[in-house]
């Protein structure tokens, strides 16, 4: 009776239409390109140490910034983040903001074991959805 219960519940929160719409907003909503990527590949270090917390203040400081169009993240074995911005100008001063300084300074002491940084530009993009 409980695996069953289980299931049941496994289920109906797997395919609830609220858990797929917010399946659905994790692909950033981009505009019509051109416009710029930022990708930021990571490996991380052992345990927390303020990282979560520290993670979800840069989501809510990039997305008040002039030129923040939206972001995709995912972590497994390493993390991938991808935000989108309408130039290099808005690019350059994310990177500069004074506490994405910060966090920046405590990543490379603290959180990261290794990163990369790639810009890219947009020129083209397509989708599926299959709602």
């Amino acid at each position: 009776m409980c695996r069953h219960a289980n299931l049941v519940f496994f289920v109906r929160f797997i395919f609830s239409p609220a858990l797929f719409d917010n399946f659905r907003n994790m692909i950033a909503s981009t505009p019509t390109p051109p416009y710029y990527a930022v990708i930021f590949t990571s490996v991380r270090t052992e345990g927390d140490n303020g990282y979560e917390e520290m993670s979800e203040r840069m989501v809510q400081l990039a997305q008040q910034q002039p030129g923040y169009l939206g972001h995709e993240s995912a972590r497994q074995d390493i993390g991938i983040t991808v935000s989108y911005w309408e130039s290099l100008d808005a690019i350059k001063k994310w990177k500069m903001n004074a506490e994405h300084l910060l966090a920046q300074k405590e990543g490379k002491k603290q959180w990261y074991a290794r990163y990369k940084v790639r810009i890219c530009f947009v020129e083209r993009d397509y989708e599926f959805d299959n709602e």
